[in-house]
């Protein structure tokens, strides 16, 4: 195995479970569709258990709850009902997501993986718990609809660059989170001086 691949699988695992914070089910239904297409030779070969994403059964209730997801987290008071409830969904879907995408490294501990991916996609999620209820102050709610909008699309093309190129998905993703911290703690210095 050389460098490049185990780089990209890390940079794949990175990019996928920082996805997975923003909307768990976009980056597990990109990784499931990914390795079954093409038909064949699909992009994302899958070890075990990990394949079984790849089962249309699998795939079919991913696009139903990637839906639901989708249509609650627009809506003010349901968002932060939705918030608390993919708590324990997103961490979870990160795990999965970069234990199954670090498989290309074979010294790595999978419980590492999954501690990783948890810590990560739990990472992202406590941000965007933190930044939501600001967004809802600040529009009256009015720009939720817009933040989940945005926040959907950051997940989609982190998804796909993390299967299409990898190591370019993991510096967006570092990119976002500096920015993000530095745009949390200037607001909570603007909170000091005010106050």
């Amino acid at each position: 195995m050389d460098i490049l691949s185990a780089m990209g699988g890390i940079g794949a695992a990175f990019g996928l479970s920082g996805s997975a914070g923003l909307n768990a089910y976009i980056p597990l239904l990109v990784v499931a569709v990914a390795s079954r297409l093409p038909a064949g030779d699909p992009l994302l070969r899958l070890g075990e258990p990990y394949h079984l994403l790849g089962n249309g059964w699998v795939i079919g209730i991913l696009v139903v709850l990637l839906f639901i997801e989708m249509t609650v987290d627009k809506i003010p008071a349901v968002d932060t009902a939705n918030d608390v409830i993919q708590t324990f969904v997103r961490p979870v879907a990160g795990a999965i997501l970069f234990a199954a995408n670090a498989n290309v490294i074979t010294d790595m501990s999978p419980i590492l993986a999954l501690v990783a991916g948890l810590i990560l996609a739990g990472g992202v999620h406590v941000t965007k718990g933190a930044a939501r209820p600001v967004v809802t102050a600040a529009t009256a709610g009015t720009g939720n609809w817009f933040v989940s909008l945005l926040e959907d699309i950051v997940a989609v093309g982190i998804s796909v660059l993390s299967v299409l190129v990898p190591l370019l998905a993991a510096l967006v993703l570092v990119a976002l989170l500096i920015f993000l911290v530095i745009r949390y703690r200037r607001r909570r210095q603007r909170k000091r001086l005010t106050a």
